[in-house]
């Protein structure tokens, strides 16, 4: 299965990614992480595990790819047989622990360096042809918006999880998510993130479709802390088993 985790900036992506990881890892699934994100940080730290060398990279980097797509054009270019296995990534190229592993598809680390439409295009082509086993499990962290909809990175996935925080923001954007998953017939499901008594009830009103609410989480000062020191987080938090039983996968 590949799900997609998207949503505003700061709403709470990389968190409900590292918990659903390490859920999925302690439940007798292989869990490769990819990271879509050109500004992450720290989704490595949470996850417990070193940052890999950006993907992009083995391909020799923005240039290098930019290069093949301007030989052979850019739909065209395909750069090297990208229908790996987890197994197959190559070293350097993915952290591991345990059953979870992490690709970072690249990253900005240059001012002036250039666009990120090189990178779009490797996650479009890495996640659609990566090769999966019946208890594989592929989570994708995304930018913040909704760019990934322009990639075409969510019609290759099997379903959508928008995390909604206490914001207009979410909120307009989660009505624009659901009309495009509508569009490209993919499944999307919300999560309410860093939430009280008075904020759930507002989140909820605002929702277009209320049954597409599978999951809410408190504003809880231990994951913020634990997302502050770069400590690992848990696969048992309470509600994650909700989510993963209502997508399919538990």
């Amino acid at each position: 299965m590949k799900v997609i985790i998207c949503g505003k900036g700061g709403s709470g992506k990389s968190t409900i990614t590292a918990l659903l990881a390490r859920h999925y890892s302690e439940n007798g699934h292989k869990v490769l992480v990819i990271d879509t994100d050109e500004s992450n940080a720290s989704l490595n730290r949470i996850l417990g595990m070193e940052s890999p060398k950006d993907l992009m990279e083995y391909f020799g980097g923005k240039r290098g790819m930019m290069e093949k797509f301007r030989k052979s054009g850019e739909e065209d270019a395909k750069p090297s047989e990208l229908n790996w296995t987890f197994d197959d990534i190559p070293d350097g190229f993915i952290s591991r622990k345990g059953e979870i592993g992490l690709v970072a598809i690249g990253k900005i680390h240059e001012a002036g360096e250039g666009c990120a439409c090189p990178m779009g295009i490797l996650s479009r082509r890495f996640i659609s042809e990566l090769k999966l086993s019946d208890k594989d499990v592929v989570i994708v962290d995304t930018e913040a918006g909704i760019e990934h909809f322009g990639r075409g990175i969510d019609q290759i996935c099997d379903v959508i999880l928008m995390i909604i925080d206490p914001s207009y923001e979410s909120l307009h954007l989660s009505k624009e998510v659901s009309k495009m998953a509508e569009k490209i017939e993919v499944p999307v499901y919300y999560i309410l993130n860093k939430i009280d008594t008075k904020t759930s009830s507002y989140l909820r009103n605002g929702v277009d479709n209320k049954e597409a609410i599978i999951a809410e989480f408190t504003n809880d000062p231990e994951l913020l802390v634990s997302g502050l020191e770069g400590k690992e987080l848990p696969g048992d938090y309470p509600g994650i088993f909700e989510i993963t039983e209502k997508i399919g996968v538990k």
